[in-house]
Parts: structure tokens; C-alpha cells; sequence
């Protein structure tokens, strides 16, 4: 019996007896209440044993809450595999796993499901790509590979990351096996869902997202657990989806930092598919544009097999990539200098809408997002809560707001003195005024998180976009502009480059190929590492050399690292136990809120497991003494 007690010493299965009357309802995997510690709890069955003479003396269950059989022991294993991961419980685990009951929906008649539609032809795109013929025959023939796809950044059916997924769930669904097709978001989830009611037939696959809704996403998760549905698609939300005999997970854009679990123990999904690979012996397929670290590790390791196209072959297919860096300080800084819009910049922009839309990439959202003093470079504060200010869209110019107390200040320079204002960073807003003065005649469209603009067609515009929402253009866009690189690459991250690397590669596969003219051009610091890569059209080499100095430095993923944090003393007393019984490297502490501090302890991946057991335990005597204070672990972090 798993019983819904989150706290570490308890984390472990309870036996109890079934009374006579609840025989025929208790199954595997249903939900039951039990008592524990005096009070009535939510529970899961994970096992039906035949009783002892020892199990006389044993509580029995309350009652049934259903005897609908959602949790199986495949998922529990996974769970069990996750929660020890990550230095977390069985209990935190499974409320991310299984959805809240929702009766209507579950004694409800089911809706039918029909079996997915065979694929019409033979699959054209993997076959492009050494070794994706084979990873196709593999899937087929029931054997379970491994692979990480970097695919080709263009607008051309070699780069189409959508028809790779459709392709590798065909040939895995023709093996008589089942399928888990994972996306970062529900934009990219749209257009797969699209593509596969156009190749599967309507209803034959279910969705399974947080953002459907308790009822509608219990339904997907019941068609699922029930063998009802073999294909599944979804978000972070369906990482654990029960899908029968599974046959593939395969997962977009990995990268991406949606993957991560913001709720304790805070797995990320990219693991959470690694270890249901491992224990269900399934095929597991990571694709992209770009290549994070992480996955780079496990092709290293040989965990995983590379699957890209010849470089030669890549440069022929996607559109030629330029940097334009003039190299002043201005640069990128102040929205008067002329080095944020360098004269390439108006020469390609001039150049694509001769032949369909062109794509500016602007990383900032809003009017002016930052302003700072025009006579010191001081940062411009609140003087109420001493949040830097922005700058909105005024009558006259640009007047600034602080976004945290929603006034608008009557500012001053506290250094200086002056009322004079510049603007350091510039958002989307501004800069469509900027363009659409120099290009009075043409469309200027604009797409940002709170205004989405999902397609456009082949007509001449500008489109400005901040990164992840950038707009589908029909035939592709003719050229893309990719503004302030050097703040994607100043962000204070460890992941800073791969994060810049993985947005541009994303905006350059929205372009048509070199045949078709297609350019793009980026205004940055064209020797940064990030920069060059790009150029290159070369992610694979970036990653590589990305993990060769995560080696030297001593950071994830080469070595496993655990963060603590909480209050001071109780920070620095498991940093102490931590370090004698693991010989962990400790870090910090640092401060990182009131009273709180956050340290981190590394160890090479060898140990790792013994440095998160260790770092499990200490949470485990710590609530087992119901000892004060507050302490937080996360392992590999996914912001550092």
C-alpha cells in the first residue's frame, strides 16, 4: 500500500487487510482510504499478497474509493525509480503521475477509440538521415533503440521536426506497440495533434495536458490506462502517461526549460523518459534542432545513438547564416545608436520582403525594458520598492513605470542627479516602430507571450517575435533578422549559450533553404562561441564543447549536484553531514532570501547516487525528530 504521507522517513509501502466485504473492489493499483496516524488517508493498492499469521494485528482499509485499477506496476516502478532520483517521495511522485479522480468521467460510458490509420507510402524523412532507416526498422521489429535526432534548422520537409515524430510513431505503431509523443507546450502540441488526425484518422490518440481541464484530461488518462487508445500525445503533464506495451517516448526539444517540474522532488521530463526507458525496456527518441548538454552526456556514454545530417549536406539545405557585430560599446545597448540595426540588417531585411515575409527575432517583450540614468549608465529603480523600471509607450516618447508597483515615477538619478532617461534594452514594441518607419509601405505583424500570432501567410510583412512564440510562415519565411544576441548570451546562467544557441536555431528552422535564398542574419558579438555555432550551422559541436568545459569546471552533467537550501544553520549542519559521509565538494552557501541560504555539494557521477541517498537521509532524520527549520533539496538543478 502506498499511503499519501509526503514525508521522507515514511516514504515506503504499508501493509494492511482487505476485509471480506471490500474482496471483490480491492485490485491492483486502485484507490482506497486507510487510517494512518490517527487520521483517514488517500492510498493506492500496489500489491495483493495472501495473508499470514503475522497479519492479524494489521489495520484494514476504510473503503474503496474506486476499484478503477489506475496505477499499475509498471508506473509505480517508474515513480519509485523518479522519487529516488531525485531525492524526493513515493508520495510527491504519484500526484504528478495520476490525475485527481474525476467519478462522472470514469463511470461514464467511454467514448470509441478507433485503431490509428496506416501510413499511405513509404517514410521520406528519417530515411534522409544516416542511421534513420534502421532506427525506423528498429521500432518496427519491436527492438528498442535509443537515439538522439538533431535535425536539420529549415523550413523544408529534412527539417521538420513534426513528420520526424509521425514517422517514428508509424513504424513503432505498425510493430503492434504503443506510443508517448512529448511536447514542450501547447502551441507545439496543436500542431502535432493537427498532423496526426490528418495521419491517423480523428480520435484515434488522445491528448494529455494539464491545461484540458480535470475532466477531459482523467478521460485521456483513462483511454490510456485502459489500452483503449496505443498512441498518446502530450506535454510535461503526460511524462508518466500509462500507455500499454509501450514501444517509444519520443520528446521535441528537450532543452527547453518547461521540462522542468517547478513541484518538489522537481524532476525534469528528460529523465523522467530516460528511466521509463531503462525499465520498460522501450525505444527512446530525443529531437531537435538543437543538442543540450545533457543529451550530449548520454551519446558520450553510448547511451544514446547520434542521428544528424553530414555537414556538408546540413550548409546545402538550411538558409546561409551571417553575424554582424561593428564592434562598439553601443552596440546592442542604446535603441538611438545605430549599431543595434546594423546596415546588413536593413540590406536583408530589404532583400527578403522582395520575396515573402521576413522574421525579426527580438528577445525583450514590452516598449523599452530596462532604462537606466543617460548621463551615468546608472540603473533606473523604483524609488518605492527599488525594482528597476521599464519604459511604456507615451504620448511623448517613452515614460517610465515600475512594473512591480504600477506607478510612474517622478524620477530622479540617485547618483547624479539627472532626469534624463535611456534605454539599454529594447523590446518588441519599440523596435516594430523603429522598422515600421523604415519600411513605411510594409505590414509590420507582432507576436509576444500575451499576443500569439500562430501563422502568416507568404505575403511580404515584417514579423517581430519574441523567442518561443514565434508565428509559422506559409512557405517559410525569406529571411530572419536576430536582434541583441548579446542579451540572450549576458543572461546569468550556466546554460546562458545553449539556451541562446537552442531560440536561434528554433527561429533559423522557420527559414527557407539556401536554394531558396533563404538568410539569416545575427546582430551580436560575432566571436561569441554561441555565435559561431550558429553560423555553422554546427549544435552537435557546440555541445560537445560545452561538455568538455562542464568536465573541466566541474558542473552537471558530468558530476551530480545537490542544492540545499533553507535556513542558515540548518543549510550548513546538512552541508557538514552531507561532506563527511559523501566526500562532497560543498559550494557556498549563499544568500538567496530573508534569513535563507542556498549551498550546493557536487561529487563525480560515480558517487552521485550514494550523494543523493545521503542528502535523502538527512531529510528523513530530520522529520522523523520533527526538527525545526526548512530545507529544500533539488538535484541537477535546472537553473544555476
Amino acid at each position: 500500500m502506498a499511503v499519501d504521507m509526503p514525508l521522507p522517513h515514511l516514504d515506503r509501502p504499508f501493509d494492511y487487510v482487505i476485509p471480506d466485504a471490500m474482496t471483490s473492489e480491492v485490485v491492483p493499483g486502485c484507490r482506497v482510504k486507510v487510517r494512518f496516524a490517527g487520521r483517514q488517508r488517500d492510498g493506492y493498492v500496489l500489491e495483493i499478497a495472501e495473508p499470514s499469521d503475522a497479519d492479524r494485528e494489521l489495520s484494514p482499509l476504510l473503503r474503496v474509493v474506486s476499484s478503477e485499477p489506475v496505477l499499475g506496476a509498471e508506473i509505480a516502478g517508474v515513480i519509485r525509480d523518479v522519487a529516488d532520483h531525485y531525492a524526493g517521495t513515493f508520495a510527491d511522485v504519484v500526484r504528478l503521475a495520476v490525475p485527481p479522480r474525476h467519478g462522472i468521467t470514469e463511470t461514464a460510458d467511454p467514448p470509441d477509440y478507433p485503431q490509428p490509420r496506416a501510413p499511405e507510402g513509404e517514410p521520406v524523412l528519417l530515411s534522409q538521415y544516416p542511421h534513420g532507416a534502421s532506427l525506423l526498422r528498429a521500432l518496427a521489429t519491436g527492438v528498442a533503440p535509443r537515439a538522439a535526432l538533431c535535425l536539420a534548422p529549415v523550413a523544408r520537409p529534412v527539417g521538420d521536426w513534426v513528420g520526424a515524430l509521425i514517422e517514428a510513431a508509424s513504424a513503432t505503431l505498425a510493430g503492434g506497440r504503443g506510443v508517448l509523443l512529448l511536447v514542450p507546450d501547447a502551441a507545439d502540441l496543436a500542431r502535432l495533434e493537427a498532423r496526426c488526425t490528418e495521419m491517423f484518422g480523428r480520435g484515434s490518440f488522445v491528448t494529455l495536458t494539464a491545461e484540458k481541464g480535470p475532466a477531459a484530461r482523467y478521460r485521456a488518462f483513462l483511454a490510456a490506462s485502459r489500452g483503449r487508445v496505443r498512441l498518446v500525445l502530450g506535454t510535461r503533464a503526460a511524462a508518466f502517461a500509462p500507455v500499454a506495451d509501450l514501444g517509444l517516448i519520443a520528446m521535441f526539444d528537450d532543452g527547453d526549460d518547461s521540462w522542468a517540474e517547478p513541484r518538489a522532488p522537481y524532476p525534469h521530463a528528460r529523465v523522467v523518459a530516460a528511466l521509463r526507458a531503462a525499465r520498460q525496456h522501450c525505444g527512446l527518441l530525443y529531437a531537435g534542432y538543437a543538442r543540450s548538454t545533457e543529451t550530449q552526456a548520454m551519446v558520450e556514454r553510448g547511451w544514446l545513438t547520434s542521428i544528424e545530417l553530414p555537414a556538408v549536406v546540413r550548409r546545402e539545405s538550411c538558409a546561409v547564416v551571417r553575424a554582424t557585430d561593428d564592434g562598439t560599446p553601443a552596440a546592442g545597448r542604446d535603441p538611438a545608436a545605430h549599431s543595434r540595426l546594423p546596415h546588413e540588417v536593413f540590406t536583408t531585411i530589404r532583400a527578403g520582403l522582395a520575396s515573402g515575409p521576413v522574421l525579426v527575432h527580438v528577445p525583450r517583450a514590452g516598449y523599452l525594458a530596462g532604462l537606466a540614468c543617460a548621463r551615468c549608465r546608472t540603473v533606473a529603480r523604483c524609488a518605492a520598492c527599488a525594482h528597476p523600471l521599464a519604459g511604456e509607450r507615451a504620448e511623448r516618447g517613452a515614460a517610465p513605470v515600475c512594473r512591480v508597483c504600477g506607478v510612474r515615477p517622478d524620477w530622479r538619478c540617485a547618483e547624479c542627479g539627472s532626469t534624463e532617461l535611456r534605454a539599454p534594452r529594447v523590446g518588441v514594441v519599440r523596435t516594430a516602430e523603429e522598422l515600421g518607419r523604415a519600411f513605411p509601405q510594409t505590414p509590420v505583424i507582432q507576436s509576444s507571450g500575451d499576443h500569439r500570432v500562430a501563422e502568416v501567410g507568404a505575403e511580404p510583412a515584417l514579423v517581430l517575435a519574441t523567442p518561443g512564440v514565434e508565428p509559422i510562415a506559409e512557405g517559410g519565411y525569406a529571411a530572419a533578422v536576430l536582434l541583441d544576441a548579446e542579451l540572450l548570451l549576458a543572461r546569468a546562467d550556466l546554460r546562458a549559450g545553449e539556451e541562446a544557441l537552442r531560440r536561434w536555431l528554433a527561429a533559423t528552422a522557420l527559414v527557407r533553404g539556401a536554394s531558396d535564398d533563404g538568410s539569416v542574419v545575427v546582430a551580436g558579438p560575432a566571436f561569441a562561441r554561441a555565435v559561431q555555432a550558429l553560423v555553422r550551422l554546427d549544435p552537435i559541436g557546440f555541445a560537445e564543447r560545452e561538455l568538455a568545459d562542464r568536465a573541466q569546471a566541474g558542473f552537471p552533467p558530468v558530476t551530480r549536484l545537490v542544492s540545499v537550501e533553507g535556513d542558515v544553520q540548518v543549510v550548513e549542519d546538512a552541508v557538514a553531514t552531507l561532506h563527511a559521509e559523501t566526500g562532497a565538494t560543498p559550494l557556498g552557501p549563499v544568500p538567496v532570501a530573508d534569513g535563507e541560504v542556498r549551498a550546493m555539494l557536487r561529487t563525480p557521477l560515480a558517487t552521485g547516487s550514494a550523494l543523493v541517498a545521503a542528502a535523502k537521509a538527512v531529510q528523513m532524520r530530520r522529520t522523523a525528530h520533527k526538527e525545526e527549520g526548512s530545507l529544500r533539496v533539488r538535484v541537477d538543478p535546472a537553473v544555476l
